[in-house]
């Protein structure tokens, strides 16, 4: 069978088409797409569902089961049901790290630290939705600011020595902030490094909110910058297990197994309906 899980997010629209199976973990993801996020959510939704159709190959009538997620979720018009990323991020982590209990989500303009049971499920969360600072959004403007792009700041961080104090907590100051140790002639990538470590530090005061339960992972775009990882691995005293596809997916493969749910679960009660017809 196959389904689909849409996560429309604040700055990209995520998509996964997944080819259930009955047996765990021998699901298999036939196609993805990750495309910026645009003005209307139902259009966002529309252009990545169809990303990721052409990619494999199949029409709309193919697939038997899409769930939607997101900020976005209640604007998709050809959902058949919409679940909290919250949820979707846990149970799509899980799946690929059954042992992992802590999840951090960095979204484009908040961050969240899940936690799940074993079974993937969602036990507790808390957000940080006050302020962009520490986000995707954050990041991209720094990026703009230091004239570097977002592929790049990680790496660069990497190669400081004497990362700079970022001292704000709100990201217009924190930007204001930026510019000054430019004008001071601060290395860029001692910029960058201290930017790393102010996104850190919200990020473990957020897991110490919730408490730490091993394993952990991270997930959604900030994921892929491993400066930002690495600050959260040295403040925690922790190794951050990895996700093996784009962390930004996450989101997008737990609502597509949300979605193998649902299908499962329709199914099993059509078997029910049918034994009560002939039941005499």
């Amino acid at each position: 069978m196959l389904v689909a899980g849409i996560d429309v997010g604040s700055l990209t629209g995520k998509c996964i088409i997944l080819k259930a199976a009955k047996q765990f973990g021998a699901d298999n993801i036939i196609a993805s797409a990750i495309i910026p996020t645009r003005v209307k959510p139902a259009r966002t939704a529309n252009e990545v569902y169809d990303n990721a159709l052409q990619k494999a190959n199949l029409t709309r009538s193919k697939i038997e089961y899409v769930v939607g997620t997101g900020y976005g979720r209640i604007k998709i018009p050809f959902a058949d049901t919409n679940i909290s990323e919250i949820s979707c991020h846990g149970r799509g982590a899980h799946y690929y790290l059954p042992t992992v209990r802590t999840i951090i989500d960095i979204g484009g303009q908040d961050s969240k630290v899940i936690r799940v049971d074993e079974n993937g499920k969602l036990v507790d969360f808390t957000m940080n939705d006050k302020c962009a600072a520490g986000t995707g959004r954050f990041l991209e403007v720094m990026a703009k600011a230091l004239e570097t792009t977002l592929d790049a700041m990680g790496p660069l961080a990497l190669k400081s020595k004497h990362p700079a104090m970022i001292s704000a907590q709100c990201s217009v100051f924190a930007e204001s902030e930026v510019v000054s140790l430019i004008a001071d002639g601060v290395p860029v990538e001692d910029i960058i490094a201290g930017l790393s470590e102010s996104i850190a530090s919200r990020i473990v005061s957020l897991v110490n909110r919730i408490g730490l339960k091993e394993d952990l992972t991270i997930t959604g775009g900030v994921a892929k910058n491993i400066g930002v990882v690495k600050s959260v691995e040295e403040k925690l005293k922790l190794k951050i297990k990895k996700v093996p596809i784009d962390p930004q997916l996450i989101g997008a493969l737990g609502a597509a197994l949300f979605a193998k749910d649902e299908l499962q679960k329709k199914a099993e009660r059509g078997k029910k309906r049918k034994l009560k017809k002939w039941d005499f």
